[in-house]
């Protein structure tokens, strides 16, 4: 695939003026990036641009926030010059490149590097005709230009960027076709950071990555050189790594400084400030309606009535800022509450075709747990979800659950699954086929869809409402467990909260996995970290996460394996180890275990007993003290045990 088709309008602006016979025109102030100016557009009936304008500066980092389906993406388009505006112009600066992600991702048979270096083409045409110049001058100049553009340095450029993004060094020297289509798009996006355009327009870039590549992004994002524009409903990164919103609504577009935080003050602030303007003018109209109205018949008051009909007729009107209401999501808890734990795992191994993916899990969930999974993609995550959710079963171990617990299981890749012919009403109906029409369109219009909705062909849904409908169909009967598998990919920020809301109002059990950091905050009580074959409890909160994922060298940080399109096993490197060396390390460490595993259960039958806490608090006190750093010990010597077997596993 060519670079081109990779980096969809990376190029010189002249050779899209040149090919398009728009009204667009260049910035001559290089302090400017891009002009929107009072820009008109429609679609169809609906006008999503109505004479909006915009001023971006060179070197600014916007969010670009406003519902799903006000026009971002086709902004975008207009930007690019792929679309034509009706009225107004867009202006950018002369020579400067726009970089975006293409929506098809690559999948040809060039490596991962070699895709991602392809996107500087003019390096890429500098060492092609390096290898056959002739003239001396020319040649000189080429190696000047290859040195000023830092050239050599690219190869590594390109491999920090991929492995931020989530591929190890043995996955940049696959091809493309090796990865499935959410991996290619991280390839897409990699590709486009490392050409380092003038001007970066990023569409929703965080919904092909993980928690962690996220997190690399934002840092990123927040250090990035030049002018970008990012549409994200993502709060944490449009506080981390924005220095000004810009908000589409009602057709007009307006720039705010700061984060999402300080945006959502401000607009907050203009809402009760217009409001109160918007009531105190209808007070004044209703004073001089009311005035004219009683004396305009009278010749004594004919003056004063006409000068007030006069200043009514100048009156400009003030209307209140009313966002549109955002449908609650409602998620169903179960009748019968179940004693807890709801699940019990006892040294549980899981995993494909009898080959392990996870092993070791001695884990418990209660009945009102709220437990966020972190990890890399391909360390896990979704294979521990389907073992919770009874998608699969334990290769080993022992696995306890109530036999009346229900689970719903969400994950994005189900979106696919609904019935392109159907509705949302006939999704619904088939859960309650006995059921009145009544009482079926009531259900449908509680998960979201009211009305003439109801009726909606799901190939006309966008993909948030998809989603809330997944949501509603999954959550229909009041499941004991409820797994969510990314589940805000396609909602807009007013959605999230509302889909928060619904979490914490939920009374049963909630296994969340996310790259939405302020939905993990907001929702998840536990953290639990999937990786290096294991599941096991998180030991802070996510800024230290967050700080472990920035902070670690890139050479010492943990490969993370990328998921192939065929599901092949990651490569790892072989290490150089003395087999019988590590089985002594590893008994060792097995008896450490064993020792801190009897003293937390004396601790534990101490503690246990009531009159511990009468008798004696302060011993109760240092007794719990003990008792945590007991199992903090524990847990970092069966870190230790699981590094030293899996070093003999990967030895033998």
């Amino acid at each position: 695939m060519s670079c081109w088709a990779i980096l969809q309008g990376v190029s010189y602006i002249k050779v899209h003026y040149g090919c398009l016979a728009l009204p667009q025109r260049f910035v001559q102030d290089r302090r400017v990036m891009l002009i929107v100016n009072d820009i008109t557009y429609r679609l169809g009936a609906r006008t999503l641009f109505d004479k909006a304008s915009a001023t971006i500066p060179t070197g600014a980092r916007v969010g670009f926030v406003g519902r799903n389906g006000t026009g971002k993406t086709t902004l975008f388009r207009l930007i690019r010059w792929e679309l034509g505006s009706e009225s107004g112009e867009i202006q950018l600066s002369r020579g400067f490149r726009i970089g975006s992600v293409a929506q098809e991702a690559p999948g040809g048979p060039e490596s991962l590097i070699e895709t991602v270096l392809a996107a500087d083409t003019e390096r890429t045409a500098l060492l092609a005709e390096a290898e056959t110049a002739k003239d001396p001058q020319r040649i000189s100049e080429i190696h000047i230009r290859l040195a000023d553009i830092d050239a050599h340095s690219a190869p590594a450029r390109a491999a920090s960027v991929l492995h931020g993004l989530g591929f190890d060094s043995a996955a940049q020297l696959r091809p493309c076709s090796d990865f499935s289509g959410g991996w290619r798009m991280r390839v897409a996006l990699a590709a486009v950071l490392f050409s380092a355009p003038d001007l970066l327009l990023l569409d929703e870039p965080t919904n092909y990555l993980d928690l962690e590549g996220t997190l690399w992004l934002m840092d990123y994002l927040a250090r990035y050189p030049h002018t970008v524009i990012v549409i994200s409903h993502d709060r944490d990164l449009l506080n981390q790594s924005v220095d000004q919103i810009m908000h589409l609504t009602e057709g007009k577009l307006r720039l705010y400084k700061g984060g999402y935080d300080n945006f959502e003050k401000q607009r907050a602030e203009e809402q009760e400030v217009q409001a109160r303007f918007a009531k105190k003018q209808a007070e004044e109209r209703k004073h001089l309606e009311a005035f004219i109205n009683r004396f305009k018949a009278k010749a004594s008051k004919a003056r004063q009535a006409q000068s007030r009909v006069k200043r009514l007729e100048k009156l400009k009107m003030i209307t209140p800022i009313i966002e549109s209401d955002v449908v609650p999501f409602e998620f169903p808890s179960p009748e019968r509450p179940l004693s807890p734990p709801l699940i019990a795992l006892e040294n549980v191994s899981v995993g494909y075709n009898e080959k392990p993916v996870l092993s070791r899990l001695s884990l418990s969930i209660a009945d009102d747990d709220r437990i966020g999974l972190l990890g890399s993609n391909g360390n896990g995550k979704s294979t521990f979800a389907k073992l919770i959710g009874g998608r699969l079963n334990p290769l080993s171990g022992a696995l306890k659950k109530s036999s009346k617990m229900t689970v719903a299981y969400f994950a994005q890749h189900q979106l696919d699954e609904l019935t392109p012919t159907g509705t949302p009403y006939t999704h619904i109906r088939a859960l309650t086929p006995e059921a009145s029409e009544a009482h079926t369109r009531a259900r449908v219009a509680r998960i979201g869809f009211s009305g003439a909705r109801a009726d909606t062909p799901i190939t006309s849904l966008s993909g948030g409402e998809k989603a809330r409908l997944l949501m509603g169909i999954a959550t229909f009967n009041g499941p004991h467990l409820l797994i969510l598998d990314e589940p805000t990919n396609h909602l807009d920020i007013d959605s999230r909260v509302a889909l928060m809301d619904a979490i914490n109002d939920y009374d049963g059990a909630i296994i969340l996995i996310s790259h939405d950091r302020f939905l993990l905050e907001s929702c998840a009580d536990r953290l639990w970290f999937v990786g290096e074959g294991t599941v096991k409890p998180f030991d802070g909160d996510l800024d230290a996460y967050r700080a472990k994922i920035l902070e670690t060298p890139t050479s010492q940080k943990s490969d993370r394996k990328a998921d192939s399109a065929s599901g092949g096993d990651p490569i790892r490197p072989t290490k150089k180890v003395n087999p019988g060396s590590i089985k002594k390390k590893i008994e060792a460490t097995e008896q450490r275990m064993q020792k801190i595993s009897d003293l937390i259960a004396r601790v534990d039958a101490v503690l246990a007993d009531p009159d511990t806490f009468k008798k004696d608090p302060e011993k109760a006190a240092t007794l719990s003290r003990q008792q945590a750093e007991l199992h903090d010990s524990l847990a970092a010597a069966e870190e230790e045990w699981l590094t030293l077997t899996n070093e003999l596993e990967e030895r033998a």
